[in-house]
């Protein structure tokens, strides 16, 4: 368990490098990533980085949660909730956002919905998972609320759309909003992939079901 937390926050920590890199390497050094999505970058010549890191976010991911499957703590709302992070993320990396140059694309619609899939379902899989555990399961919860919060620019610029005539992408600032939800999910894998080494095995409890069962079968 411990050496899959280990690698799975080891990959996530090597696509944080890589998303931080596209930011000050050049050529996508010079995108406006006040408003430019964090996905634009796979539409530039070395968008072969953004693939990297987040396929890697998602095996790291992967990893993680398979750690705290082990634990026998995930419900199976969360596991689902969390599982649909992960394969959110290969959604966004196989589908590729419209390339408004060459116009809306069927790839670019499905590649959103992958995002708000892998943008929603982690928040809601942490929250699941953390239930009404107090502890450290609390500081999981507060990861997946501040990851609700930074999406919620996103929702009110898309519902005020009808009576502010602002589309919704020009109405708020799109990147920023985006690398700060991004920043806030990655630190609650991390959360994840901590609550996952700390927390004593369900299976290895003395009172474990499976024990008392086998001892009155003994």
């Amino acid at each position: 368990m411990r050496a899959l937390a280990a690698l799975g926050v080891a990959g996530v920590l090597a696509s944080l490098a890589l998303y931080a890199s596209l930011h000050v390497l050049p050529p996508s050094a010079g995108l406006d990533w006040s408003r430019r999505t964090i996905s634009q970058y796979a539409l530039m010549p070395n968008g072969w980085i953004f693939d990297a890191a987040t396929l890697l976010l998602a095996a790291g991911s992967a990893a993680i949660l398979a750690a705290l499957h082990r634990t026998g703590r995930l419900t199976r709302g969360a596991l689902v909730a969390l599982a649909l992070w992960v394969v959110g993320l290969v959604g966004v990396v196989w589908f590729e956002k419209h390339n408004w140059q060459a116009g809306p694309s069927m790839s670019g619609d499905v590649h959103r919905v992958a995002s708000v899939v892998a943008f929603l379902s982690l928040p809601i899989g942490a929250l699941l998972a953390a239930g009404r555990r107090p502890g450290r399961a609390r500081w999981v919860a507060a990861g997946g609320v501040v990851s609700l919060l930074c999406f919620t620019p996103i929702l009110w610029a898309v519902l005020a759309e009808p009576w502010t005539g602002v589309r919704w992408w020009q109405a708020i600032p799109l990147g920023t909003v985006e690398r700060l939800l991004g920043l806030a999910e990655v630190l609650t894998v991390l959360l994840l992939a901590w609550w996952a080494v700390r927390t004593e095995s369900v299976r290895d409890r003395p009172g474990d079901i499976r024990t008392v069962r086998s001892t009155i079968k003994t």
